[in-house]
């Protein structure tokens, strides 16, 4: 209650209004909704409604009755009306009826009153709100709160048009996105919601919640959520962590994100293209709030800071051995080849900016945990190279140290932040840190081992670990056996990070651009290139016509060329050399031509992807209108690679030989 009291000091603060009370460990809330308080829970929630109003914030008090109620029954009805009637003469004007997290099915007596589950809660709904006065803000949530429960979509639920048509348009409906913890929200989602509901959703935003993972906590900022959002909701509501003190960046940056305007700050940079905003940076917003959060971290709680007043003693008999104290005598100076004092540093904002990357969001790490993943991954899978005497070995071990500096600036955050004087903050975020500071000190040992540096850790390498070198738990056990395990985790497939060269192909490239050529075509389930039928860009890659000027890349990487991208201007001369007929239509519509090859050891997309694009760049530079190319049916890769890039889609061609296809793009 205490802390409840002291986010509505933050909420006035910073420019936040409303509070939703639903605390599930609040069992007169759900489980035991039909009992009214006693005098001393009474007591304790009038003096929260008084707090939230000396501070400007609407109090919603919410309450579940989903998991039992009988909706048919006139006393189950008047229960509820009793129970909000309580809490109504405590000085609340706000409410909420929530249905989520319940069974869809009804009991057999309401099956008879009602036609189905949506009529049942709407008119209940409506009864109470009606009872209540029709309040300025009552809040109604769907068991179908997000479009991934929706069937057999949004805009065809039975259940969610029911209840838009339904529902009293005073009252107001939650939603938390596509999803229960949504990645993105987008302004068309909300447009259609809005739609079938009949009016603007009020956003439950799960983003920051951890309720559902006791290892995970979300210290990333508001994003995802563009600004343009804003004029098409009734409110936002974020369910963040369980923990108060972490909430401070996800209820500071959902505050700036909520001040975000037309004329707002620049635009973030780190972001892609398609996601930018013009009023919110997730990045300068996040720095906002750990600036602030440093200066809490900083000052000395009232339940424990480091700077303790004296203990008062009682004087005891003469007799009694008196009790050692703190009483001022000099500090302990070491000596000269003694081990020095050991001193506590200060928190930094950089210290914080670390923290919030290695606990970021649901669906992303922040760039500082990514990367140290990444060197990880690639220090593993080139181990090889860590003690041979080569090029590759000093890389390796550069990177080693690299990855070495990342785990200790971990290490010096964690003795920062256990040494910062506000101790209410340190408590909440303390297991957190020391499982992370943990399991970066176990990856760092198994890199130093890999290196030579240390002799195979026994925690590490042998199969009997003891219970601190491994996660897990009955929870991870479970999910172990199950099927697809892992699956979900944002790190499945580290990005690669081998270093890649593109540049212009010259005339020496000739026989390793045929080299390639050939391997691609031995590949297994090809047949041999003689007995298939000819491609146009075949002539490209054997060198029997030259690509266009500035039209040719060639792709390497650490042992050489793996790769290329040609393209002609004018692709009518290679066409007849195999007397291919293709309507001029087509020729007006796709000019010119483009084949792309890499070799199978490139499992990176992106450089294929930036060839293809350099490429297509200076054949629009000449002129040209678009793009095609061919391919074999049975070239599964290329024919993946080229659906993802989602650009090309397929052409009508007349007279394609059997087994081939053609692909194009506009420019």
């Amino acid at each position: 209650m205490e802390q409840r009291t002291e986010l509505f000091k933050r909420e006035q603060k910073w420019g936040l209004n409303t509070y939703l009370y639903a605390p599930k460990d609040d069992y007169k809330h759900r489980m035991y909704w039909r009992d009214l308080y006693s005098a001393e829970e009474a007591e304790q929630l009038m003096a929260l409604i008084s707090a939230a109003k000396q501070h400007d914030v609407t109090f919603i008090y919410a309450i579940s009755p989903g998991l039992d109620i009988t909706f048919s029954n006139p006393k189950e009805v008047a229960a509820l009306k009793r129970k909000l009637d309580q809490v109504r003469e405590f000085g609340c004007t706000s409410f909420s009826l929530l249905f989520d997290d319940i069974e869809t099915e009804m009991c057999p007596a309401d099956k008879k009153t009602f036609s189905s589950f949506a009529h049942a809660q709407v008119a209940i709904t409506n009864e109470v709100y009606r009872h209540l006065g029709e309040p300025e803000t009552f809040l109604f949530c769907p068991t179908d709160y997000c479009a991934a429960f929706c069937s057999p979509s949004v805009s065809r639920s039975s259940y969610l048009n029911t209840v838009g048509e339904k529902l009293l348009p005073g009252i107001d409906i939650l939603w938390t996105g596509p999803k229960v913890v949504s990645h993105k929200i987008s302004v068309e989602s909300i447009d259609e919601v809005s739609s079938v509901l009949k009016r603007a959703p009020v956003i439950w935003d799960n983003i920051h919640a951890n309720d559902y993972d006791p290892q995970r906590l979300f210290l990333g900022p508001y994003k995802d959520r563009p600004t343009e959002l804003i004029p098409k909701l009734r409110g936002v509501l974020t369910n963040p962590n369980c923990e108060f003190y972490p909430n401070f960046v996800a209820i500071h940056t959902l505050s700036t994100w909520c001040k975000a305007t037309a004329d707002g700050g620049p635009r973030d940079v780190e972001m892609g293209d398609e996601e930018q905003d013009p009023c919110y940076s997730p990045q300068k917003a996040l720095i906002l709030a750990l600036t602030d959060w440093l200066q809490e971290f900083l000052s000395t709680d009232q339940t424990g800071g480091s700077r303790r007043p004296p203990a008062r003693l009682k004087k005891g008999s003469p007799d009694e051995e008196p009790m050692q104290t703190d009483m001022g005598e000099g500090s302990y100076v070491p000596g000269p080849e003694e081990n020095p004092l050991y001193t506590a540093e200060p928190l930094t904002l950089d210290d914080l900016k670390l923290l919030s990357n290695l606990f970021y969001l649901p669906y992303e790490y922040g760039p500082t945990a990514r990367t140290m993943l990444q060197e990880l991954d690639w220090l593993k899978n080139h181990s090889c190279a860590a003690t041979a005497e080569t090029d590759k070995s000093a890389e390796w071990r550069s990177r080693a140290q690299h990855f070495d500096d990342m785990c200790d600036a971990v290490v010096q955050m964690f003795n920062r932040l256990s040494n910062a004087p506000n101790r209410s903050i340190l408590y909440d975020l303390y297991n957190y840190i020391c499982d992370i500071k943990s399991g970066i000190g176990l990856a760092r040992a198994y890199v130093k081992t890999l290196g030579g540096q240390d002799r195979p850790s026994a925690q590490l390498m042998n199969d009997d670990p003891e219970p601190w070198g491994f996660r897990g738990g009955l929870s991870g056990e479970f999910q172990r056996m199950l099927p697809c395990h892992g699956n979900r985790d944002l790190f499945r497939h580290p990005p690669m990070t081998a270093v890649y060269c593109i540049r212009p192909y010259c005339p020496e490239d000739k026989l390793e651009v045929q080299r390639i050529f050939r391997e691609m075509q031995r590949g297994e389930g090809n047949t041999p290139l003689m007995t298939q039928p000819p491609l146009i860009c075949d002539s490209l890659s054997t060198g029997e016509i030259s690509p266009s000027p500035q039209c040719a890349l060639v792709l390497e990487d650490d042992t050489g060329m793996c790769g290329y991208a040609l393209g002609l201007v004018d692709a009518k001369p290679a066409a007849a050399k195999i007397e291919r007929v293709i309507s001029d239509s087509v020729f007006e519509e796709f000019p010119s031509l483009v084949t792309i090859q890499v070799l199978p050891r490139v499992t990176d997309p992106s450089p294929a992807k930036r060839m293809i694009g350099w490429l297509s760049s200076s054949i629009r530079s000449s002129g040209s209108r678009g793009v095609f190319c061919e391919l074999r049916q049975s070239d599964r890769r290329m024919l993946d690679f080229h659906s993802k890039l989602g650009s090309f889609k397929t052409i009508n061609v007349a007279g394609l030989p059997k087994d081939v296809l053609a692909l194009g793009t506009s420019l």
